[in-house]
């Protein structure tokens, strides 16, 4: 039977941390082990500020323990003489330590789960994710559905909902054009089997964004599982604990600075697939590619291509190695430098998208088309949220693996 090991990175979480380690020991139909990593860098102790996360976190070693529960390993990076030390601390060196131990407790074909403190996870959601594996049994990851809960708080809700339409239409985008990295990463949700996680050799760590480079690398491996019958909800918490994410995503947010996270123009994304479309003839030789530009000012040589085709004997090893070099994250970098030529506001790109690829019924193609980020009530946000949450679980169910 196929055991699920989650691997849970914790610090300072005395909010969350009775109620996700229930969730988690009590999910339903499935075996199950959790690896915890408490963890924070060793010279807090000597810093007064931070004295209150420094406690709370002992406090939660002392709560693990007192549970006695066999199916709990526990790893102690956080009590005095512990902590990180150097420039290896944060999420990415927690989350590596917690699925490294995972990976030596695993059999091959067990899954190893990263999972977040602050996220909610329904009954039956490890046993979700190993039906899809079942269902999908050529993908070698898996990448969450998702749903930031709102909170009540009027700035909170705000801030979460305007960056959950940035990721939610930079995903929707992705899945239209049928990219192979049109998955959504983040480390509350993502998977793969203890195999796959030894033969990528594991996570690497990182201050910030583990989770993108983790789900970029098993992507480049094969396909990636987007769709799932069970949804996970995220908290939506202004968070200085990593340095970009959702967290720091709403400190940014909340004084009006989304400049890291605009609403991408969709004629973008279709030069992402002009570019893709033109794998096949770069094979032969070299011709204009809407991305070049971005390419060179990353570094390339004068040509992009040739040792790629130095490389490979035909057209199908060509396009497995040009969709290697042009991964997500140069993706993502062509998309950042070549909106600042778009002068549309984020509202008319976000509603030009919309309304031109979803037809939305006319009562949400209307506040679409007056939609003002700034100025709208959160329960409109909300509607705009939910109607782009729709559409993308349309198109993950209908595609299913990236």
């Amino acid at each position: 039977m196929t055991k699920v090991y989650a691997a849970l990175p914790v610090l300072n979480e005395p909010e969350h941390i009775k109620r996700v380690i229930d969730e988690l020991l009590n999910q339903e139909g499935v075996k199950t082990g959790l690896v915890i990593c408490v963890n924070q860098p060793s010279e807090w102790w000597g810093m007064t500020d931070k004295q209150e996360a420094c406690m709370n976190n002992l406090e939660t070693l002392e709560y693990l323990s007192s549970l006695h529960s066999p199916g709990i390993t526990c790893i102690d990076k956080c009590s005095p003489g512990n902590g990180w030390i150097g420039k290896k601390h944060g999420v990415g060196w927690a989350r590596k330590t917690a699925m490294d131990i995972a990976n030596e407790m695993a059999e091959d074909e067990d899954i190893i789960l990263s999972v977040d403190a602050d996220t909610y996870y329904p009954p039956r959601y490890f046993k979700s994710v190993i039906d899809s594996f079942d269902r999908n049994p050529q993908a070698v990851g898996f990448s969450s559905p998702y749903y930031h809960l709102l909170t009540g708080d009027e700035t909170a809700d705000r801030c979460i909902l305007r960056y959950e339409i940035y990721m939610r239409n930079y995903s929707l985008n992705m899945l239209l054009i049928r990219n192979p990295y049109c998955f959504s990463a983040i480390g509350s949700g993502m998977a793969c089997k203890a195999r796959i996680y030894r033969k990528i050799r594991g996570l690497t760590p990182k201050m910030s964004g583990e989770d993108f480079y983790f789900i970029q690398k098993l992507r480049k491996l094969g396909p990636i599982i987007i769709d799932n019958e069970e949804t996970i909800y995220p908290a939506s918490r202004f968070s200085n604990r990593v340095y970009f994410g959702t967290g720091p995503a709403m400190i940014k947010g909340r004084t009006g600075d989304w400049s890291s996270y605009p609403i991408y123009d969709q004629s973008l994304f279709r030069q992402v697939k002009t570019t893709f479309d033109l794998f096949d003839r770069l094979y032969t030789k070299d011709i204009p590619t809407p991305m070049d530009a971005c390419l060179m000012e990353e570094g390339a040589t004068a040509s992009i291509w040739e040792p790629l085709r130095q490389n490979c004997t035909n057209t199908v090893q060509f396009g497995k190695a040009a969709t290697q070099k042009i991964d997500a994250l140069r993706i993502l970098q062509f998309l950042k430098i070549s909106d600042k030529d778009h002068t549309v506001s984020a509202e008319g790109k976000l509603a030009s998208f919309m309304i031109e690829n979803f037809y939305p019924e006319k009562r949400i193609s209307e506040l679409l088309e007056k939609l003002n980020f700034k100025e709208d009530t959160v329960a409109t946000l909300n509607l705009v949220r939910d109607f782009m949450f729709v559409i993308e679980r349309q198109l993950q169910q209908k595609y299913q693996t990236a």
